[in-house]
């Protein structure tokens, strides 16, 4: 069964021919519970994400600040397992019909074997993956499998990237571009600075593919600010953090739903 790229690339269009940005919302697996993860995904999809990440809980996930780590840490200790991921993004496409993820290190998925975790993604209706930590000049076995699974390989760049090193990196991506906002770990942040605008500027420079923006936007008016120059907008940390700081599951998911349509809106407000 081939993966779901072209479901992502087609999804991403249609935003941009609707002149707005996509929202992309990240949620780890397994969290709170394996059940309740694939239910927050539907709440961020019933509130109007256009594409969800799918987190890989890890032990150390060097990308991510507390508020994830915190979600992490109960997925693992929930003993949530690579099967599991792919549970949730197969009832999660089938309920939603949206383009599904996995955001991922590159060890789970080494040790896993690459072969197997890109059949069995495909097999489960997914997109694609975003790789924060493998570098493109050690890809090659990834991204070879991915394309044959009909996977997107999403690559990030960080407002530290040389233009020379960006277009090595776009050369290499399919999908979109995941444009890291800042320098440091993700979270919900006051504002998301003129950092983020140079970024995406410089990397559509060296490539047509989307380019689409994560770390540190939190509310509708971030949302707003980072549509206007930027063809998606990722949100993780709030939402997870709208689960953690809810009194129970139902209500954390009314929050992240909430707060998607909120988020929504401000996609739309360029």
């Amino acid at each position: 069964m081939s993966g779901n790229i072209e479901l992502l690339n087609t999804t991403l269009a249609a935003a941009k021919a609707a002149d707005r940005a996509a929202l992309i919302a990240y949620l780890p697996a397994g969290f709170p519970t394996v059940d309740g993860g694939i239910e927050a995904v539907k709440a961020v999809v019933a509130g109007g994400a256009d594409v969800v990440e799918v987190g890989l809980p890890h032990s150390d996930p060097v990308l991510d600040g507390p508020v994830i780590q915190t979600a992490d840490d109960i997925a693992l200790r929930g003993g949530v397992r690579i099967a599991d991921v792919m549970r949730t993004v197969r009832e999660a496409y089938e309920a939603t019909g949206v383009p599904i993820l996995v955001m991922t290190y590159w060890n789970p998925i080494d040790r896993y074997s690459v072969e197997r975790f890109t059949a069995e993604l495909a097999e489960a209706g997914g997109a694609g993956c975003i790789l924060p930590d493998l570098p493109v000049q050690e890809s090659a076995l990834w991204r070879e499998h991915a394309d044959k699974h009909g996977l997107a390989t999403v690559f990030v760049v960080a407002p530290s990237s040389q233009d020379a090193r960006l277009a090595t990196i776009t050369a290499a991506g399919s999908g979109f571009v995941y444009a890291a906002s800042l320098m440091g770990v993700t979270g919900t942040r006051a504002s998301v600075g003129a950092q983020a605008q140079d970024l995406v500027g410089r990397t559509r420079a060296t490539t047509d593919l989307p380019v689409c923006v994560g770390l540190g936007v939190s509310n509708a008016a971030q949302a707003a600010e980072v549509a206007g120059f930027a063809d998606g907008v990722i949100v993780g940390s709030a939402f997870v953090k709208a689960m953690l700081d809810a009194p129970d599951e139902a209500a954390g998911l009314a929050a992240v739903r909430s707060l998607a349509s909120e988020l929504a809106e401000g996609v739309r407000k360029r």
